[in-house]
């Protein structure tokens, strides 16, 4: 890969889906056939190329995102493989943040899971085009037109399908290209490496017709030409089709789905051929946007060499002690022993080395221009998030979203020697991860580390002891609850005192009240207009009203879900201060808060439960029982789904509970869904 690959041939793509859709299956196929490594793993087995940590190896899940590169049809392909399981969501936010098309997978079983629709609606916030590839054709009861079914009903796509299935279950062989119209059978006695090109059954022949006709008229509507030529019934070509695919794809008008088995290695190739000729280039997508640091005056940047460098960061990892920044570059180049400007914190900054990366492994690289993704060492206080660019054209990028952590648990160094190394420890960690948090209470004496869920937690304690050596005890896991008011609440306060030297003054009227769920906190000026309040004082009102949410007097927890308003305010010409101001705004919370009937939120987590029948009733009754509130019940065939709504606090032991249920054969996942008010327990 020493040539370099003009822009237009550059494809940075994401392997996305559920958990066991077949992600990691899937990407080490694509590895072996583009030639990047000379025997697939298993994720079973633990020799995953791409699940390369200890503790992906063992407990058979990808929990850290990898990235490799590979050529396949005259392009070069960054690819990131993501975990599925929702405690590792951060892994894939910032993955798709980078990214310019992702491939979803999907299970023909069971179609539309939970985490893809929180994955589906990710890429539609950084508006990414996307192909879908329905994997596990050959599973006891796959099927393909119910899973694209799903993709309309659950996901609002425009699924256009670009192949069927060849077979399913037992007897699935291979695919039907629609565009091409014949089929693509692969020999079952190989690898994979083999297929050839067959004639479409006759008993598929009347289907096929059908889907591809309904492909041409998709694909149609966003192409006039094409549009033309199909309403005169005049022969579309094949290039034509492929054309109008792209376009329509690169659009986000349709998204290409395409099946296979990964695991039996069918339907591979011609999946990667549809990321070569649909999924766009980063030249297909629009110029990144940010603002000027300096006035915040928005800025467009261009993908190509030739224009100021600006580079992302959008991950952070610590390989033996050392930092490694994951940076997607948008435009111009960067070289080893160059200076940066980081434009989030204002610093320079010096690049020591460039790598590319596969999986963990890393090759130097002397250069790193638009479109490539690479990882850098030198970088010292870059954090997940921050913009590398030019100073003489500073420029910070749009930034990403990160999700509060949801649980916490008490952890403690196991003698005085893993005591000294804790805190450094939890600090790497916490560079890496943005959804994990930790902090000493002084009130109990305990160390608290904070995360997305009981597994999150669970892996991060284990590499406190594989990575760095420290061995530490752990309490049960707590949940992370939030407080807010109940009724809206006028109250005046004034502030009157000399601090060192200077007379500080301030007094203001505050009308503090109840947002509703999920809002947040706000913050408004109602002064009336012969009121003359300057900036800066508002300013400090504002502050110190933010400032005062992040402990409530319930249970010391942060304050959501309540708006400040600014009823009045006294002003003295010398003698009012923004300081008086704002140590007035905090008194007056605290008497305001008192006095709105404040009560405790506690996390809602959104839960999905697939389940034998015969033990649906059972497992019904066990939500119920756990305060929650069950949303849908879907039979499948055998399998009954069940959604519910659950408080966090009753979902710790579940999944053994859910086991003992269903004599071993349930499975669920929950993701966080809202705060609400916590309800004593039954």
């Amino acid at each position: 890969m020493a040539e370099k690959f003009p822009l237009k041939q550059i494809r940075n793509i994401g392997i996305v889906a559920h958990i066991d859709a077949g992600k990691t299956t899937l990407t080490e196929r694509i590895l072996y056939y583009a030639g990047r490594i000379h025997r697939m793993g298993e994720v079973h087995d633990g020799q995953a190329v791409m699940d390369w940590m200890p503790e992906e190896q063992e407990k058979g899940i990808t929990i850290t995102s990898a990235v490799t590169l590979l050529e396949w049809g005259g392009c070069e392909m960054h690819l990131i493989d993501t975990p599925g399981h929702v405690d590792f969501t951060i892994e894939v936010e910032r993955s798709l943040r980078v990214l310019d098309g992702a491939v979803f997978i999907f299970s023909a079983v069971e179609g539309v899971e939970p985490q893809s629709e929180t994955i589906w609606h990710q890429a539609d916030r950084y508006r990414i085009p996307r192909l879908a590839f329905i994997n596990k054709m050959d599973r006891v009861g796959a099927d393909f037109h119910g899973a694209v079914g799903m993709m309309k009903k659950k996901l609002g796509a425009n699924p256009v399908c670009c192949q069927i299935p060849l077979g399913v279950e037992e007897g699935h062989q291979g695919v039907i290209d629609l565009v091409r119209m014949c089929g693509v059978v692969w020999d079952p006695e190989e690898q994979g490496d083999t297929y050839h090109d067959v004639e479409i059954p006759g008993e598929l022949e009347e289907e096929a017709k059908g889907h591809r006709d309904a492909l041409i008229e998709k694909i149609a509507e966003c192409d006039d030409a094409l549009m033309e030529k199909y309403v005169q019934e005049e022969e579309i070509t094949e290039e034509e089709i492929r054309r109008a695919i792209r376009k329509a794809t690169v659009y986000r008008e349709i998204t290409p789905v395409f099946c296979g088995a990964a695991y039996r290695n069918r339907g591979v190739q011609p999946l990667l051929d549809g990321v070569v000729d649909y999924l766009p280039s980063p030249l297909d997508r629009p110029p990144v946007t940010g603002f000027d640091p300096a006035d915040q005056r928005p800025i467009e940047r261009q993908a190509g060499v030739k224009e100021p460098m600006a580079a992302l960061v959008f991950k952070i990892a610590m390989e033996e002690g050392r930092k490694l920044s994951y940076l997607r570059v948008y435009s111009g180049t960067i070289k080893p022993e160059k200076v940066v400007y980081n434009a989030n914190l204002g610093e320079r900054e010096r690049v020591a080395r460039l790598f590319q990366m596969h999986a963990h492994q890393r090759k130097r690289v002397q250069q790193a221009d638009a479109g490539d993704i690479v990882a850098a060492t030198g970088l010292k206080t870059v954090r997940t998030g921050d913009t590398l660019c030019d100073e003489k054209a500073p420029i910070v990028l749009e930034p990403m979203q990160f999700l509060e952590p949801v649980i916490f648990i008490a952890i403690e160094a196991k003698s005085i020697a893993d005591q000294e190394k804790l805190f450094a420890s939890l600090e790497k960690l916490a560079v890496e991860d943005p959804t994990f948090r930790f902090r000493f209470d002084e009130e109990s004496g305990q160390t608290l580390i904070s995360g997305m869920g009981e597994l999150h937690l669970s892996v991060l304690v284990q590499r406190l002891t594989r990575e760095f050596f420290v061995h530490a005890n752990v309490g049960r896991p707590q949940v992370v609850y939030r407080e807010t008011i109940t009724r809206a609440v006028e109250e005046r306060g004034e502030f009157s005192r000399e601090i060192n030297g200077k007379q500080q003054s301030g007094a203001v009227l505050l009308e503090i009240a109840p947002n509703p769920r999920g809002s947040g906190i706000q913050i408004v000026s109602a002064l009336p207009e012969e009121v003359l309040l300057p900036a800066e004082c508002i300013q400090a009102i504002e502050e110190a009203f933010r400032e005062s949410c992040v402990s409530g007097s319930l249970g010391g927890y942060p304050v959501v879900d309540v708006q400040g308003r600014i009823l009045s305010a006294d002003y003295r010409e010398g003698v009012s201060t923004p300081l008086g101001f704002r140590i007035a705004t905090a008194t007056t919370f605290q008497r305001a808060y008192g006095r709105g009937n404040p009560i405790l939120l506690e996390p809602i987590m959104s839960v999905d439960i697939l389940v034998p029948e015969e033990y649906a009733s059972g497992v019904i009754g066990d939500v119920q029982a756990r305060r929650g509130r069950i949303l849908e019940i879907l039979p499948k065939r055998q399998i009954t789904e069940i959604r519910a709504s659950i408080p966090l606090s009753e979902m710790f032991g579940y999944s053994t509970d859910l086991r003992s249920a269903s004599k071993g054969r349930g499975t669920f996942t929950m993701q966080f869904e809202r705060f609400d008010e916590a309800q004593e327990k039954k």
